[in-house]
């Protein structure tokens, strides 16, 4: 299964969110292959924990491998090479994590056919490796979003499941932004179906992913006040109506993932330790990640959406 992630805007949870999602696939025991295809800035080693390559790898990652100048991208196992002992600490069940990171100060660049046959062949091959591969791409309208949306139009991925996830934080803005990366006019849909895919397919495969979301009556917001709170209700209708109208709403929404105070000031993977021993994060949110991986990995529960 190839799991495409992206945003219309920057600062979206997308990679954090990402990560823990291959993270909790591998203690399911998937074998979890994460691509880091966000070329502008390729720093999903930080949110691992892998140090070495926080900023990309210098050793000819999936920059130098797409545009040619090495046979094969750099691997790096998230387990075995993480900083963290809580993430090293690997379960006898779990599958195994394996990072792809770009290549330091690698930068965005176009699509060419040779680039696209590339990503093809790393994705065939990956594909029959894995379980799940996760791939990271750039915010917005990208380069790296061209390159996999001409890529799956490739007859070998008529049987392969693909999916994609549209993350954005529940604001109006961020709303508005994911429905145009969606449906508007250079949106993945009509993008997708101009280069070759069949329209229903593309749609059916995207789902949206609400972050950093903040509930009314949450006990965290227990020290707010009445016309406060009222206020939040208020905001929160509001927005339930505008996705909804802009077709962002609950029917094509996969998951969400609530305000967690760790992620807000450190992106990282959240392990038991985080929650159950040092009681530094939410264990709601790591429900909700397990909750949202539950989602996508399910082909009965994904088609029912």
């Amino acid at each position: 299964m190839l799991v495409m992630a992206t945003s219309d805007k920057g600062g979206t949870g997308r990679s954090v969110t990402s990560c823990n999602l291959a993270y909790q696939a591998a203690l399911m025991g998937k074998n979890v292959c994460y691509l880091d295809f966000d070329f502008g800035s390729p720093t999903a080693g930080t949110v691992f924990s892998v140090e070495t390559v926080a900023r990309g790898t210098p050793h000819g990652g999936l920059h130098a491998y797409l545009r040619g100048t090495v046979d094969q991208a750099e691997r790096v196992d998230v387990w075995r090479l993480s900083e963290r002992q809580a993430i090293r600490n690997r379960p006898e069940t779990a599958g195994e994590l394996v990072l792809m990171p770009g290549d330091i100060d690698g930068g965005e660049f176009e699509s060419t056919p040779d680039i696209v046959l590339r990503c093809v062949d790393l994705f065939l091959s990956l594909e029959s490796e894995y379980d799940v591969i996760f791939v990271d791409l750039s915010a917005g309208r990208s380069h790296a979003t061209q390159i996999v949306l001409e890529a799956l139009t490739m007859p070998a991925f008529d049987t392969v499941d693909f999916r994609w996830l549209v993350y954005h934080r529940w604001t109006k803005q961020h709303i508005i932004a994911a429905e145009g990366l969606v449906y508007g006019g250079y949106g993945l849909i009509k993008t997708g179906t101009t280069l070759g895919h069949d329209e229903q397919r593309l749609h059916d495969s995207i789902r949206f992913v609400r972050t950093a979301v903040v509930y009314p009556d949450s006990d965290s917001l227990a020290g707010l006040t009445a016309p406060q709170v009222a206020w939040l209700h208020v905001c929160n209708d509001e927005l339930h109506e505008l996705a909804g109208s802009l077709r962002v709403g609950r029917t094509r929404m996969v998951g969400e993932i609530p305000l967690d105070p760790v992620l807000q000031w450190q992106e990282q993977i959240l392990t038991s330790t985080d929650t159950r021993k040092r009681h530094i994060a939410n264990l709601e949110t790591v429900r909700a990640f397990i909750a949202l991986c539950d989602q996508l990995l399910n082909v009965e529960e994904w088609a029912a959406l």
